[in-house]
């Protein structure tokens, strides 16, 4: 890629945001919130039975995978030891 072809899909130089005020940053938060599809309780009880469920899980995945390589390690050391 030649170097004036770069310069072409470069985006654009940003000029520097002006500071504002904390209460036009809050007014601008509180719109912004106003705009998020929040989930509802349906939705938010349901996701978190599936993660604890997936913790749970995990949980017991680790736990005999631990048993599992603390037995072979043990009867490895007592077998060669």
């Amino acid at each position: 890629m030649r170097h004036d072809e770069r310069e072409a899909l470069a985006p654009p130089p940003q000029e520097p945001k002006k500071k504002s005020n904390p209460l036009i940053f809050l007014r601008e938060v509180r719109s912004e919130a106003a705009r998020v599809t929040w989930p509802t309780r349906s939705e938010t009880v349901v996701t978190t039975v599936m993660v604890f469920i997936m913790v749970f899980l995990a949980a017991v995945f680790f736990f005999l995978a631990d048993q599992i390589l603390s037995s072979a390690v043990g009867y490895i050391l007592r077998v060669f030891a």
